[in-house]
């Protein structure tokens, strides 16, 4: 059994184990494109939560690694079939009473490791540190964390070559051959600033892309996938001990 992954720990584990870092993985349910199955963000955060937590906890960080929440924002998605939404309103609540227990039970850090675009945690963060003032509470993005123009020679941000190479690595059995994926087209908004990004709207899926994708995924491999997932998960193991080892109230200097 790990001892950094709460859903294999026993009560004997834990009547004397104390962590000083708690992950929670989060993901979503939804098409991802024809080759990929609805849980890719899920076995994404999982694989890419349980990888990093084992980094770090092998370098001295005391970190546990929460269960992951299966569902995303999809509010843009309603139209795909079984495609789940979780509204930010429950995402909040559903929070808060994770940060309840962790404040009461003194664990007084938190790091959310997002897997899903639709997911933004930085507001809810915002509010809630004014409920739970002692505690720090952080939130990162995993596929964010590299230029994946040094990984992968085609860009997207769903269902598209990164993801894909991903699951090739961590979920072979999983994944159908490139020759069944769609090309991942996206159809651009209208209007220059949406298309700029510095404006923003959301995107209505079915508008968007005809076949869930965003990005083609011709190109993938899984040898592509194990590349970068060890270099995404030393960063986070990087960043999971980094907030191990640092105080709450010496974060700036």
């Amino acid at each position: 059994m790990r001892p950094y992954i709460l859903t294999e720990s026993t009560w004997k584990d834990l009547k004397t184990q104390r962590f000083e870092l708690a992950v929670l993985p989060w993901g979503a349910t939804e098409a991802h494109n024809y080759h990929l199955p609805y849980g890719t963000d899920i076995y994404e955060a999982n694989a890419i939560a349980y990888e990093s937590g084992k980094k770090a906890w092998k370098k001295g960080a005391k970190v546990v690694i929460l269960p992951t929440i299966p569902f995303g924002v999809n509010t843009g998605q309603k139209d795909i079939y079984l495609d789940m939404n979780m509204s930010p309103s429950t995402q909040m609540a559903l929070l808060k009473d994770v940060l309840t227990v962790l404040d009461r039970q003194g664990l007084k850090k938190l790091l959310i490791l997002n897997s899903h675009g639709g997911n933004d945690f930085k507001t809810m963060l915002r509010e809630l540190g004014l409920d739970f003032p002692k505690m720090l509470l952080s939130t990162c993005n995993w596929f964010q964390a590299l230029d994946k123009l040094q990984y992968f020679e085609e860009e997207g941000d769903h269902a598209d070559e990164m993801e894909t190479s991903i699951m090739m690595h961590i979920k072979p059995e999983l994944v159908l051959p490139l020759s069944e994926a769609g090309m991942g087209g996206e159809k651009k908004n209208v209007i220059k600033g949406f298309q700029e990004k510095w404006a923003w709207t959301e995107r209505k899926w079915s508008k968007v892309t005809q076949d869930t994708g965003v990005g083609n995924p011709k190109k993938s491999s899984p040898e592509k996938g194990k590349i970068f997932f060890n270099d995404v998960t030393f960063k986070i193991s990087e960043l999971m001990q980094d907030i191990c080892k640092t105080q709450i109230d010496e974060l700036y200097q």
